[in-house]
């Protein structure tokens, strides 16, 4: 009985001329030299029974049957109670090393999560430095960039106004330009316009003088004419 490595043997009764491995006549114990001490499980019973009738035990049994005597049945009490107590011992055993197993294996779960908690806040605070430090780059290429265009803007403006300021200058003195020649217009036309009225008026002053000349030539004529209309009156009369 048994597997490579692990033996168990029985006690059995056979026929002397049967083969190694063929049927046996009874199951008298067992024996398994595993365990400490070694179990032994004999039917003294049977086997003082085999005997009386001529059965001859191997050494192997012999030793067997001498160092496991009969016991009463107090010994076998106490004996139970020993194998139960070791039992009992060794199943307590197991269970304290199975639960320092699993304690172990929660602490090193406990450590690999902590391990991985650290390592991913690690893995994030280098992510939002990164995404910090992108976007402060981004803020100050945009501020150069504005700062650029303002130049560029100012730049452009100035030559703009200066410009400006010539044209407005220009048409300033244009302006004035167009005032004065008005205004030397004006004066022209009035000398002119004062001119002519003088003009008129000595050329109707002489006219005025031809019509007062012979208004007084016709009133001598007429003086000149009544009197002699009235000297043949006076000439009738006398």
């Amino acid at each position: 009985m048994g597997a490579k490595k692990k033996p168990f043997y029985r006690v059995i009764i056979k026929e002397q001329r049967s083969k190694r491995d063929g049927k046996y006549l009874e199951n008298l114990g067992t024996y398994n030299p595993l365990i400490d001490p070694p179990e032994v499980k004999l039917n003294h019973e049977r086997i003082d029974y085999w005997i009386s009738k001529g059965a001859k035990p191997t050494e192997t049994v012999a030793s067997l049957i001498k160092h496991n005597p009969p016991l009463t049945a107090e010994q076998e009490t106490e004996i139970a109670e020993q194998k139960a107590s070791a039992k009992q011992a060794e199943q307590d055993a197991f269970k304290k090393q199975m639960a320092e197993r699993e304690e172990k294996i929660k602490a090193e779960r406990e450590e690999a999560a902590k391990e991985s908690k650290a390592k991913a806040e690690e893995e994030k605070a280098a992510k939002e430095a990164e995404v910090k430090a992108k976007a402060d780059a981004e803020k100050a290429e945009k501020a150069e960039e504005a700062k650029t265009e303002d130049a560029e803007t100012k730049s452009d403006k100035a030559p703009a106004e200066s410009g400006e300021a010539t044209e407005v200058k220009t048409d300033d003195a244009s302006a004035d330009e167009a005032k004065t020649e008005e205004a030397k217009s004006d004066d022209a036309t009035e000398v002119k316009a004062d001119e002519a009225p003088a003009e008129e008026a000595k050329a109707d002053e002489p006219k005025a003088d031809e019509a007062e000349a012979k208004s007084d030539d016709a009133e001598k004529v007429e003086a000149k004419e009544e009197p002699a209309e009235e000297k043949p009156a006076e000439e009738a009369n006398s």
